[in-house]
């Protein structure tokens, strides 16, 4: 300190960098061991969140946050006498205490894992899993996550778990449901092999709206048929403007099993091809194996047909159903869609490493494509092209866009590549 009144450049350096550091962020500690506990809180503190709270059980941090209101992050061990850590998170999300989770927990690699499941079923974000001792590096990065990506601040609301089937109706009519597609790539070259297509609602308030919102409502008002139909119409123009510019685009829809017991499915899509001149070697269908356990004569039969078209057939989330070898064997699909759980839980588990690896080995021994969903950072990308991966999409190449953007996006990629 100079003279008064006065501060040192020194002296505001460092004012200025501890302001820098501050996070804006409540977070809760629960650790029933004193030591443990002691340091969390330490090392919160040292990297500035704003309030911290700890708490030596489940009962104990609920009741805490009763008091305190709701926090943004909660650093959670599992195991505990008294109310675990399980229970806690299960009583918090009903009550809406708590936004995100970042599990601390000595227990082994499979439970947490099981663990990581139902907190997202709870409907919770989860942050990370972090093993004992806490790393200050490693929490640094989980809350910066946090920071940086809106859509974690926000607590899930209770209406947006079904929209209202009217609400649905009336935005169909009024065309708010709009095309997105996200490219799948080559990871070995970067070229763009196709793209999948997707359905968002554009909502006039509450903006882009998933379709895990809206889409319960589509089926219960029997217009599955009219969106999908509705999407392979924008994905063929896609393709064709494509194919102006000299290239082929594949493009993939969301095919619901239930539609496969339409017998005019095959017809439709046929007629849709013929109008825009366009064949189905450039059309994938994606469907989810765990609606296809009884598949009728007449769902085997469209699927056939689409083959013979010279469509694609990919069995999506593949390795997350109960039957998905069984579907292999059975089902004329030459795609396999590996879920992208196991994509983001390579960093961290052997096992979901051994999945890919054996995934990869079984596409290659039946002569299928195996396609990597859910790439978000560099160490996935270098993981799996170290597995022998070769084909993936995700928010590392690119998100979903509209038909616009994506034209755009193939055309600044082309003049870079034309550029090199």
């Amino acid at each position: 300190m100079g003279e008064k009144g006065e501060v040192t450049s020194d002296a505001l350096t460092k004012f200025l960098e501890k302001s820098m550091q501050m996070l804006p962020l409540r977070v809760l500690v629960l650790e029933d061991h004193l030591f443990q506990r002691a340091i969390a809180v330490s090392l919160l503190n040292q990297l500035g969140c704003d309030v911290v709270f700890a708490a030596a059980s489940g009962t104990q941090a609920l009741e805490i946050l009763r008091e305190v209101g709701p926090v943004d992050v909660a650093l959670c061990d599992l195991q505990m006498e008294d109310m675990d850590g399980l229970e806690f998170l299960q009583r918090a999300a009903q009550a809406g205490l708590v936004r995100s989770v970042i599990i601390n927990s000595s227990l082994a690699e499979d439970v947490r894992r099981a663990a990581r499941q139902l907190i997202s079923l709870l409907g919770l974000v989860l942050l990370g899993d972090l093993g004992k001792p806490l790393q200050i590096d490693a929490v640094q990065v989980l809350l910066k996550k946090y920071l940086d990506e809106p859509d974690k601040r926000i607590m899930p609301r209770c209406a947006d778990a079904a929209a209202d089937p009217k609400e649905v109706c009336s935005a169909m009519a009024r065309r708010e449901m709009e095309s997105y597609f996200q490219p799948k790539v080559n990871l070995l070259t970067g070229e763009v092999t196709g793209v999948e297509a997707l359905t968002r609602w554009n909502h006039p308030f509450r903006g882009i709206v998933s379709p895990a919102v809206f889409m319960p409502a589509v089926e219960s008002c029997n217009l599955l048929n009219e969106l999908f139909f509705a999407q392979i119409e924008h994905g063929m123009e896609v393709q064709r403007q494509v194919l102006k510019r000299g290239s082929l685009l594949n493009i993939a829809f969301n095919l619901q099993p239930v539609q496969l017991t339409d017998t005019t499915l095959v017809s439709r899509v046929k007629a849709i091809l013929a109008r825009y001149g366009l064949s189905g070697a450039g059309i994938t269908f994606e469907l989810t194996e765990n609606g296809l356990v009884d598949a009728s004569a007449t769902c085997l039969e469209n699927l056939v047909r689409l083959r013979m078209m010279g469509c694609r057939l990919s069995i999506d989330d593949f390795g997350v159903g109960f039957s998905s070898l069984q579907r292999l064997c059975q089902l004329p699909f030459n795609e396999i869609k590996l879920d992208g759980e196991f994509v983001r839980a390579l960093d961290e588990e052997r096992r979901c490493r051994v999945v890919v690896s054996s995934t990869l080995a079984l596409g290659e021994a039946l002569g299928m494509t195996v396609v990597a969903e859910g790439i978000e950072t560099a160490a996935q990308y270098q993981q799996l092209i170290e597995l022998g991966c070769t084909q993936g999409q995700g928010y590392l190449f690119a998100r979903p866009m509209t038909q616009k953007a994506l034209l755009d996006w193939l055309e600044s990629r082309a003049g870079v590549q034309e550029k090199q």
